[in-house]
């Protein structure tokens, strides 16, 4: 299977949105979130629209063998401290899951560069818990479990470009 991280443009903001609600349907019983009145999950556009407004920000497709399989999200992280890019979602879809694709595309946008990462994920969240405790360990970088402030439940990982 051949896998792509194909960077988006702003005009494909819909496509995301559309992609978003599976990935909020996944999360809705951990977050106890219901449906607006539309019968679709609450987005915050605005934010959502930062992803092709903001410097180091970039919303991509995953592709596998040319079909969208899913998207990650990154940003440039706003917190005091933190000079890394969060891999803010990740999101595969079940058809495409257990085939190493979030696995290959974790290793790969982690691993390059030379930009610290920090991963950030609920503990609530079984599915990101297992993905990130099985992913982590392997990295060829160093990763370190950090505490935050800001939202003191989630489960943080700064991962560092390996020293030459």
């Amino acid at each position: 299977m051949q896998i792509e991280l194909v960077p988006t443009t702003a005009e494909q903001l819909p496509l995301i949105a559309n992609l978003y609600q599976y990935y909020a349907y996944e999360s809705s019983d951990w977050e106890e979130e219901d449906v607006e009145t539309d019968g679709r999950f609450y987005l915050h556009e605005p934010h959502l629209a930062r992803y092709w407004q903001e410097p180091d920000w970039s919303a991509n497709l995953i592709l596998a063998d040319g079909f969208i399989a899913g998207f990650l999200l990154i940003e440039r992280s706003e917190l005091a401290g933190i000079d890394a890019l969060e891999f803010a979602d990740l999101f595969v879809l079940k058809r495409y899951r257990r085939h190493g694709i979030g696995r290959a595309l974790s290793e790969r946008v982690l691993c390059s560069g030379d930009e610290a990462w920090l991963v950030r994920f609920h503990p609530q969240d079984n599915i990101a818990a297992a993905f990130w405790q099985a992913v982590l360990p392997g990295l060829l970088r160093p990763s370190r479990q950090v505490a935050l402030d800001d939202e003191p439940e989630l489960i943080n990982y700064l991962i560092t470009p390996a020293a030459h």
